[in-house]
């Protein structure tokens, strides 16, 4: 599945990162703290997150990411959106919580 369809499917909502929509996503993964998430999140993986601070795209990059997904209504800063479109990072925004959009995402779609 590409980012844009998880887009269409959940009705997700882009913040920034259009660049990066195509991108094929292999996983999931939930967290907050990032040195767990640099250390335990699979490569190509959406990335569930309440965080907002630019940290995160640095995180996204080096973890070659599919897609951030915000959740629980957080929405990032500029300086994030700003950094997120210049490294092509799509992030995407819901209202739902973490653990519900991971149950959804993976009922859906049957990845890790």
């Amino acid at each position: 599945m590409k980012v844009k369809e998880l887009i269409q499917r959940f009705g997700l909502t882009v913040a920034a990162g259009n660049g990066g929509l195509g991108r094929e996503i292999r996983g999931g993964h939930c967290g907050d703290l990032l040195s767990e998430v640099m250390g335990h999140s699979p490569i190509g993986c959406v990335w569930l997150t309440i965080q907002v601070h630019q940290n995160i795209v640095a995180v996204a990059v080096l973890r070659e990411m599919a897609a951030i997904v915000l959740t629980g209504g957080n929405a990032p800063d500029e300086a994030t959106r700003d950094r997120a479109n210049e490294e092509n990072i799509p992030i995407l925004l819901s209202s739902a919580t973490s653990y519900d959009l991971a149950g959804r995402f993976f009922a859906a779609t049957g990845l890790p």
